[in-house]
């Protein structure tokens, strides 16, 4: 008997039910200001799984052992961004009730927020840890409060001061910078620091989301809005292994454009880094 076609993330073929963690794509980049493309982003990201080995010799851990349900992809509204997040924070809040980890594949970073938003209201002393280029934290952006541009600012009108950790910016206004002083733990350039965070919120309730433009452009070029000087992909991974071993309550990368790289090196690093953060959210079930 044939089985019906359907495409999934590298190993993720568990029943919801059986699930621990939940996958789900938002395809959306409305609020892009420079150069749109990651709505392609998740739907690439599993065509491409294949041509990843399921083993991780980092962790010697394997995709066939893990637990993850792949829900698929939003259908999502390009001309109403408030319709777009509440129909991510209603998938987001579906997969909490359920007592079970969702993991968001963007999309540009705004889709953070309707994330955010479910975990907010199911854990109110949520932190959030943030690894970026950039440091989101603009009011507005040419009007918009709601735009990729603003995504973290958003994020601290929800848990408000000293529960937002960012690391790797290396780009914004001045005035983000000085306001991140006063309201958040930001750290620039990179992640040598990271320690300090994952002291500071161990047996907290954590939302981790990575901007992979965190990463330099010579290792990561097809993003939006690429920024020179990032971390390295070892570097990155490193960090996302110390952030993955939280008490992750739901996390996403976003911000991978793959038309933009036409060489296809993007999404193979963003193919590992997905893979290696399930596997570390998985570890404790797996060994």
């Amino acid at each position: 008997m044939l089985s019906p076609n359907i495409e999934t993330f590298l190993g993720c073929e568990t029943d919801f039910d059986e699930a621990r963690i939940v996958l789900y794509g938002a395809p959306f980049d409305s609020t892009t200001s420079y150069r749109p493309g990651t709505r392609f982003a998740s739907k690439t990201m599993r065509a491409e799984s294949y041509g990843l080995e399921t083993y991780s010799p980092y962790l010697d851990l394997d995709m066939e052992d893990v637990k993850v349900f792949d829900s698929g992809d939003l259908e999502l509204c390009f001309g109403d961004t408030e319709m777009a997040l509440k129909d991510i924070e209603e998938r987001a809040s579906v997969i909490l009730d359920a007592g079970k980890i969702p993991f968001l594949i963007g999309g540009e970073h705004l889709v953070s927020l309707g994330a955010i938003r479910a975990a907010f209201k199911r854990y109110p002393d949520l932190h959030i840890l943030h690894f970026d280029a950039h440091t989101d934290l603009r009011e507005e952006y040419l009007g918009a409060t709601l735009s990729h541009a603003s995504v973290i600012r958003r994020a601290w009108d929800l848990v408000g001061d000293d529960k937002i950790w960012q690391y790797g910016i290396r780009s914004g206004m001045k005035e983000e910078f000085y306001w991140a002083k006063e309201h958040t733990h930001l750290h620039k350039f990179n992640l040598e620091t990271l320690e300090e965070a994952i002291e500071a919120l161990k047996g907290k309730p954590v939302y981790f989301t990575i901007d992979l433009d965190v990463m330099d452009p010579s290792v990561f070029p097809g993003t939006g809005t690429p920024e020179a000087g990032g971390v390295s992909f070892n570097e990155l991974r490193e960090g996302a292994m110390l952030g993955c071993g939280l008490n992750i309550v739901g996390c996403d990368v976003v911000e991978l454009s793959p038309q933009l790289d036409q060489s296809g090196a993007s999404t193979a690093v963003a193919l590992k880094i997905l893979r290696e953060m399930l596997l570390k959210l998985e570890e404790k079930h797996i060994k």
